[in-house]
């Protein structure tokens, strides 16, 4: 599964119908499976407590409708937003929207009346109110938002801030609509590593984001926290789990990869793509204009703004030379990975001698199958690495093959 979020008021043109042909032959040639359309559905926005000019797309104000300013003709807004669902669907891909299950906008009103709200609000979130769940109507409510959804054709929820939701509803109401849609798939927003298993197990999500894992560390090795032998660690500890979490390096809440307070440049992520997507045999995420090497220099601290107004990026335009070629480097990892779909992977670096050119803080191997090799320098030399490629590996790539891998870029060997 490889998901591309998009936050569709910054891209393209800013409307539904910017996911047109075009856009969607774009995505195909990542490799997307997935399209997670972010800021559709209807948010509070011109009262005095949203944040930013538009609002969050996390202030829900109407469950059951989606932002007018997203379609052309405000008045057919619901019809736009499910032509893109089938526009995508022809096109082969599977959509995705957010399913806020702890807080809606204190001026939430649908066509029901409100949802049971406790008067508070969580953390810094003060244009929003906590939805209570000690009230008998709450979860049948909330599982009848799904149902409402998944009747007009979406094939999963990305679930904002699960944790702050009981193990014990997500269980009721994942397998209360998995009853009646069993083809819906479900993405926790999950921190604590220590509660993986749990929303995997007892919960019955299908994929958790691995925040507090790999991508930590991946942030760790660029800033200088952490190292590679990191790396190998997560893996271990993840352990059966490993399949159900979702890779990514960037989203709407974390720094560009390509702005000064990450990599720096598209071209210094190259080892952090290659690991993140590679690696682990699971899902990988990335968000729009990160294919192309966006920076968010006009964003809060290499955010793109969920907020403000702000320039809009248009991924599938013409590019020029250098944009092209990060957009290549892209497609060809992406197309990899969906290649590889089904090959386990074994990690190389145990067994690597420094002799060899080996550095165990910044360098990373794995094989994927028995025909893919993929290393990664996370440093600012290039490495001459001769690798040891131990029988129990079963691969055909032959022992003390030798690579070179460029600074903070990567190599990668198919048999």
């Amino acid at each position: 599964m490889i998901v591309y979020q998009a936050l569709i008021r910054l891209f393209g043109k800013g409307r539904f119908s910017a996911f047109d042909d075009k856009a969607l032959e774009h995505l195909k040639s990542l490799g997307v499976s997935h399209l997670w359309l972010t800021g559709v559905i209807r948010h509070s926005s011109g009262k005095p407590y949203v944040k930013g000019q538009i609002g969050s797309p996390y202030s829900i104000s109407d469950y059951y409708d989606v932002n007018p300013y997203l379609a052309d003709c405000p008045e057919q807004r619901m019809e736009e937003f499910l032509a893109l669902v089938q526009r995508a669907h022809d096109k082969g891909l599977k959509v995705l929207l957010d399913f806020i299950p702890n807080h809606v906008s204190p001026d939430y009103s649908d066509p029901f009346g409100r949802i049971p709200t406790l008067g508070i609000h969580d953390y810094d979130w003060t244009d929003t109110d906590k939805i209570d769940y000690g009230q008998e109507s709450t979860e049948e409510r909330m599982l009848d938002i799904l149902r409402f959804w998944a009747a007009k054709g979406i094939d999963g929820f990305r679930c904002d801030m699960a944790e702050l939701v009981s193990l014990d509803i997500w269980s009721r109401m994942l397998g209360s609509i998995r009853s009646e849609y069993p083809e819906l798939l479900f993405i926790a927003e999950v921190y604590e590593k220590y509660n993986y298993s749990a929303f995997v197990h007892r919960a019955g999500f299908d994929y958790l984001y691995d925040k507090s894992g790999l991508y930590d560390i991946i942030r760790g090795i660029y800033t200088g926290k952490n190292n590679c032998r990191d790396i190998s660690f997560n893996w271990q500890w993840l352990g059966s789990i490993q399949g159900n979490m979702l890779n990514f390096l960037e989203n709407h809440d974390e720094q560009r990869l390509a702005s000064p307070y990450f990599a720096g440049n598209p071209e210094k992520g190259y080892a952090a793509l290659a690991l993140s997507c590679l690696f682990y045999p699971t899902a990988f995420m990335l968000y729009f204009g990160q294919e192309i090497g966006e920076d968010a220099h006009d964003g809060h601290e290499g955010r793109t703004s969920i907020f403000n107004k702000a320039r809009h990026i248009r991924p599938c335009s013409r590019l020029d030379a250098a944009h092209r070629n990060i957009l290549r480097t892209y497609q060809y990892v992406l197309q990899l990975k969906r290649k590889l779909e089904g090959r386990s992977n074994f990690d190389l670096c145990y067994c690597q001698s420094a002799q060899n050119g080996w550095n165990s803080e910044k360098h990373f191997a794995f094989l994927r199958g028995e025909r893919c090799l993929v290393a990664c320098n996370f440093s600012d030399e290039p490495a001459t690495i001769r690798l040891h490629i131990p029988h129990t590996a079963n691969s055909v790539i032959p022992n003390g093959t030798e690579i070179t891998i460029m600074p903070w870029n990567f190599t990668i060997i198919e048999k």
